[in-house]
């Protein structure tokens, strides 16, 4: 039985499936929905459908697009020689707003957990090595431009999950010519030794640059 309506508590359900939605937040969320005018409400229902009838995986760096290749693999702009491999495409955003960074990515869809079941064969790492090595036998050049990839720079999550993904696939690069790294890890600006942790304390002294 239905304290309320049945149609809230239907939008209630659906909400409390979102990732770190409960069921207060879905309460609330329904409340706000309620409050709408039609109009948002109606935009709002046809941004949801679009996102799973318009978008999906760039055929080259598997980033999330509406076209097929993604703006960043279509740009002439981008510097075609490094590839940076993240784990999902919120990675590749936080990465381009940092306006540093100007080569292509390659966006694995996870990393290597066998705890979860997720293993190589999983994730885009088979296409990663294709990409480095080439299509045409490991000609050391990119599917997408006949340019050689000369580093690979491997931005994944600093956890035992990340860490393993990067070894991994350290290892099957290493043989292809194109130099491999990984991005630094360390304090955080504004950070105080005394409250840091021995493994960040540890990985900012291994990471030490000059002056």
């Amino acid at each position: 039985m239905y304290l309320t309506s049945e149609t809230v508590e239907t939008l209630v359900e659906q909400f409390s499936k979102l990732p770190t939605v409960g069921r207060k937040t879905a309460q609330r969320l329904a409340a706000y929905v309620l409050k709408m005018p039609r109009e948002d409400v109606v935009q709002l229902a046809e941004a949801l459908v679009a996102v799973k009838d318009r978008v999906m995986a760039c055929t080259i760096c598997f980033n999330v697009t509406d076209n097929d290749p993604c703006p960043i693999c279509a740009s002439a702009k981008r510097d075609r020689a490094v590839i940076c491999v993240v784990e999902e495409p919120n990675d590749v955003l936080a990465l381009e707003r940092t306006g540093e960074y100007r080569g292509l990515y390659h966006v694995l869809g996870g990393v290597i957990s066998p705890l979860d079941g997720i293993g190589p064969d999983d994730l885009k790492i088979r296409e990663l090595v294709a990409r480095v090595a080439g299509s045409a036998g490991g000609d050391g050049l990119s599917e997408d431009a006949d340019e050689p990839v000369t580093e690979v720079i491997l931005a994944m999550n600093p956890n035992v999950e990340g860490d393993t993904t990067a070894y991994y696939i350290g290892q099957l690069l290493g043989a292809l010519g194109a130099q491999v790294t990984r991005i630094a890890r360390g304090l955080p600006i504004g950070g105080d030794l005394e409250y840091a942790d021995e493994a960040t304390l540890s990985r900012a002294l291994e990471g030490r640059a000059g002056m």
